[in-house]
């Protein structure tokens, strides 16, 4: 028998590095396979992340929308409907300087100031001549008498619309609540009862003001105007 032909030293060289380039080819391509699955389980991650944040973030948007109390609509202009102690008067509009008499108590309409009230909520008591004027436009006033618990006030404060309406305390009222709008009346003392809402419903920015739609913000921001 014929031993084998020894390998040259070259050829051995050759196989060595053959060998090493090939193990390096599996070493790069293992490091490929691991990033490649690493990167799909962050996409994985961020995928599902984004899902659980957009249904977070839907869940918020509809708890925000159900549970957040949304302002109060009606309809302007009324349709006359009678409520049960609403009263009307014939107070003459007008603008004049200082102080003003009025004879119901609030003021249901007469002379006023020539600057109208900013409508919104107040935690102190109004000018009586710029309220007025607001009512010309079309502004329903509600006054209450500061003794209101807090729960009550919320109470009446949710029933009012966003716009053309006045929130004030006032002293020396005949009753609870009473709701103003021009010439016109509605003395009150449960914030429950549903002729406030009637009151609202029929009165605000009602026809029979003199100047009704006029603006109710550009005017004056009196003293605790809170929204």
């Amino acid at each position: 028998m014929s031993a084998t032909p020894p390998i040259p030293p070259a050829a051995r060289k050759a196989a060595t590095v053959k060998q090493q380039r090939a193990a390096e080819r599996e070493r790069k391509l293992e490091e490929f396979r691991r990033r490649e699955a690493k990167a799909k389980r962050n996409r994985r991650i961020g995928i599902a992340s984004a899902i659980v944040g957009a249904v977070a973030v839907v869940g918020l948007l509809v708890t925000v929308f159900v549970l957040t109390p949304q302002p109060v609509t009606y309809a302007a202009g009324g349709t006359g409907a009678e409520i049960d102690g609403v009263e009307t008067f014939e107070n003459p509009a007008g603008h004049v300087e200082g102080a003003v008499e009025y004879p119901q108590t609030p003021p249901a309409g007469g002379e006023h100031n020539p600057v109208w009230l900013n409508c919104g909520v107040y935690t102190e008591p109004v000018p009586n001549e710029n309220a007025v004027h607001s009512m010309e436009h079309g502004a329903v006033w509600v006054t209450y008498d500061p003794s209101l618990s807090d729960s009550e006030l919320s109470t009446l404060r949710a029933k009012l619309p966003s716009t053309y309406a006045i929130l004030s305390p006032f002293d020396g009222l005949p009753s609870k609540i009473v709701l103003s709008a021009w010439n016109t009346q509605l003395q009150l003392d449960d914030v429950d009862d549903p002729r406030i809402a009637q009151f609202l419903e029929e009165y605000w920015l009602s026809q029979d003001a003199p100047e009704p739609g006029a603006p109710c913000t550009g005017g004056l921001d009196a003293p605790g105007r809170a929204s």
